[in-house]
């Protein structure tokens, strides 16, 4: 399975980037599956919904389905965060994967750099598998670096360093 990650502090553009660049692939012909890694107790359901009422009655994994998509909720409850291995393993076929988060895994990722993010500090000398960098200003760097709106450049890049065919 080809993964890709995209990694940076918070509001230094991830979900932006991996949206765009999810788009880029998608129109260059492949199929992309992402993984978004959250903090703490989010929640894709809503008080009151048959669903919720199913996992607060002690489900260890509710199915969601309809003729227009279908998603799998599983609790952790006493059972520690999966790690990222587990979570592709569940993944359906597809030619890449783009990551968003998981900073501690040493899949190849892009470091996003925001002069307007919350912590500005460099990642690529910290965090193992950072081989380039997207940001919307100048950084010295030996990596390659990308203008964050740089989107087909981006793919380009990653594309030769995953050796995906471009359709």
């Amino acid at each position: 399975m080809k993964v890709f990650g995209i990694t940076g502090w918070k509001n230094s553009g991830k979900t932006t980037l991996t949206v765009r660049l999810t788009e880029e692939f998608v129109r260059r012909g492949l199929q992309v599956a992402t993984v978004k890694h959250a903090h703490h107790a989010f929640d894709i359901d809503q008080p009151g919904t048959d669903s919720f009422r199913h996992r607060q009655a002690g489900a260890s994994e509710t199915a969601i389905v309809s003729s227009r998509r279908w998603a799998l909720m599983h609790e952790l409850r006493e059972e520690g965060e999966p790690n990222l291995a587990d979570i592709l393993a569940r993944l359906s076929p597809c030619d890449l994967v783009l990551i968003e988060g998981f900073k501690k895994e040493p899949h190849p990722k892009i470091e996003c750099r925001r002069l307007g993010a919350r912590d500005r500090s460099p990642l690529a000398d910290l965090v193992p598998g950072i081989v380039a960098l997207a940001s919307d200003h100048p950084v010295e760097t030996s990596l390659p670096r990308y203008d964050l709106d740089d989107v087909a450049g981006i793919a380009d890049f990653i594309a030769g360093h995953l050796s995906i065919r471009k359709n």
